[in-house]
Parts: structure tokens; sequence; C-alpha cells
């Protein structure tokens, strides 16, 4: 089994600036991504998806590791301060990496 090693971007956030979070990865240059809805309990209390001001989302992005920095950067810079927003990376072995190109043919 031949694997390539890539970044997993994981950011859980409020579901209301779904379509803004969204353009901005494009604009960063990832071209793939996947959207759950995301349900827990944390430090502001427990999150459910009833209603969809109050409910948060979890985006992942496969990238690599310039990506997954620029990505953590601005969205730090922009979406800490006034939203519920917490980002982790991850390792992650990938089987397709052909899977994981750009649209300019780099890994995003």
């Amino acid at each position: 089994m031949q694997s390539h090693s890539l970044k997993l971007v994981t950011i859980i956030t409020e579901a209301v600036i779904e379509k803004e979070l969204i353009q901005e990865l494009t604009g960063l240059g990832v071209s793939g991504y996947t959207i759950t809805d995301a349900r827990g309990k944390g430090h502001r209390g427990v999150r459910t998806t009833g209603w969809e001001h109050g409910a948060n989302i979890r985006v992942e992005v496969v990238c690599d590791e310039t990506l997954a920095r620029a990505i953590a950067d601005r969205l730090k810079e922009r979406y800490y301060q006034n939203y519920a927003m917490i980002l982790f990376v991850s390792d992650v072995e990938v089987l397709r990496p052909e899977k994981f190109k750009g649209e300019r043919g780099d890994e995003g």
C-alpha cells in the first residue's frame, strides 16, 4: 500500500457563516471540501442542529501543509474574534493523492 502524506484541516463553526466560509476557502485555493452538521458540548454548552442560527457545521479539507497554514492563519484573523470557531490540523495518509489535486495541479 503506497500512501501520500497530507493535512486534514477540520473547522467547526456556526452554520450561519457557511457560504462566506466556503468563499474564503475557495479564494485561498481549496478545490474540495466536506461539510456536515455538527453538534456536541464544549465550553459554550450543548450545541444542537435544531435551529439554523444556533447550529454548527464541520468543514473538512485535505490539502498540503502550506495551504493548511494559510487556512488557519486566515480564519484566525477574520473569524475567531466574532464567531464560535475551532480549527485543528491533523496528519493524514491518503491512498489516492490524485483526488486531492487543486485546480492548478497542486495539492488543495
